[in-house]
Formats: structure tokens, sequence, C-alpha cells
């Protein structure tokens, strides 16, 4: 059975050789080159930690922990989620957590205890990769609709027209993940499980499972926000009252 090769700390940096093409051309249109460079520090830093982490948190007995660990990923994930926004009150962050983790936890939920046979309901070494995928892709949606729903606001357009483009905008990229899988693009999941030595139809049933999962986590996150966010647009403004 073909194996993983193993990657060195050595030749990974050879990865970053396109990603430093990036910056020179950003740096060279005036672009905002130090917080891309910091993305990708911050990214090594912190998949190299989680990795020492999961091997732990992966063969641990404590239901607790897991726990824990998927009420931090919905914390950090609403945080960056309205990062883009101008406006960061306190509303907006609950809109936000609200929307990533309610239908998160649902679909968190299906997916674990339904779908997927676990030997223990809180198998960490499937509800913490799952929950990553759901929480993640909803977070990128979430971030999507809050900015351009913002964006439409700040043009005086009207709440239904805002909810309308910021959603059919936020959509865009899970929409074409759907199109494209098996065309054009295989799934990371999917070939990681090939590659171990899965069969191919298996690794398929998975990954249609996960693009289910994260097509639903993402736009019933953005529909949460994009609802929450409505009694706020139709608030009168202090100048009219």
């Amino acid at each position: 059975m073909l194996t993983m090769p193993t990657v060195s700390y050595e030749m990974m940096l050879f990865a970053f050789i396109p990603s430093v093409a990036v910056f020179i051309f950003m740096r060279s249109w005036s672009l905002n080159v130090g917080q891309a460079m910091w993305a990708n520090a911050r990214m090594f830093i912190q998949l190299i930690a989680v990795g020492y982490v999961l091997t732990f948190v992966f063969e641990t007995n404590n239901p607790i922990l897991v726990c824990v660990i998927v009420v931090l990923m919905i914390v950090i994930a609403t945080a960056i989620a309205i990062r883009p926004l101008k406006e960061k009150s306190s509303r907006r962050y609950l809109i936000a957590l609200a929307a990533l983790a309610i239908p998160g936890m649902i679909i968190l939920a299906i997916v674990t205890q339904l779908v997927v046979d676990l030997p223990r309901w809180f198998e960490p070494r499937f509800v913490v990769p799952i929950a990553g995928m759901i929480f993640a892709n909803a977070m990128n949606t979430v971030s999507l609709a809050a900015e351009r729903y913002e964006a439409e606001l700040g043009r005086a357009q009207p709440y239904e027209h805002a909810r309308n483009i910021a959603m059919d905008a936020a959509m865009i990229p899970q929409i074409n993940a759907l199109l494209a899988v098996g065309l054009v693009s295989l799934p990371g999941m999917m070939t990681g499980q090939i590659l171990s030595g899965v069969e191919p139809l298996v690794a398929v049933k998975y990954q249609i499972v996960v693009m289910c999962m994260i097509f639903s986590s993402a736009g019933l996150g953005a529909i949460v926000y994009l609802i929450g966010m409505a009694s706020q647009a139709k608030r009168p403004s202090p100048a009219s009252t």
C-alpha cells in the first residue's frame, strides 16, 4: 500500500517560494504586504503548534476538553469573521456568534451523531476536524456576507436589497466549489483519504457529506447573520426621531 512520504521542515520551506513571489508583487504595487506576510507566518506557527496539541487531544478520553475546543473555535472564528467590518460593535459580534454557533452546532451534531458511526459521541479524531471544517467555511461566508451587507447599506440601499446582494455574493465561493468538485478540484479530505489508501468510492462518500456540511453551514450562517441584522437596519436613526 502506498504511504504518504514524510516532509522535512527543510523541504517544507520550498512551498513558501511562490508566496514570496506574491509578496514581491504586492510590495511593488504598494499593497499591504505586511499583513500578507504576517498571515503566512501566523499560519505556519499556528499549524505547527496545533500539530503537537492534536497529538494529545486525539488521545483524550475527556469529552469536556473536546467541547472546550469546539467553543474556542466558534469564539475565534467569530472575531475573525467581523474583522473586515468598519463597525465592530458588540451587537454585531453577538449576531455573528449566533450565525456561526447555531447552524454549525446543529450540523456538527447531525454529521457526527447520525451520519458517521462514531465509537464515542465525542470522538476527538473526528469531531475536532469536522468542527474545524464547518466553522472555518461558515466564518468565511458570514464574513463575506457581513462586509458586503455593510457596503450596500453604506450606499443607502434598503435592507432587503442589501440582504439579497450580500447573500448572493457570499455564496459565490460555495456554489463554485460545488460546481468544480470532481471536475476541477479534488478536495483535501478526499485526496488525503485516497493517498492514505482508502478506496476512492469510500472517500467520495465522505466528501459528499463534507460538501453538504460545508454548503449548509455556510449558507445558514449567512442567513442567520443577515436576519439578525434586520432589526438594526429597520431601527430609526436618531436624526429621524
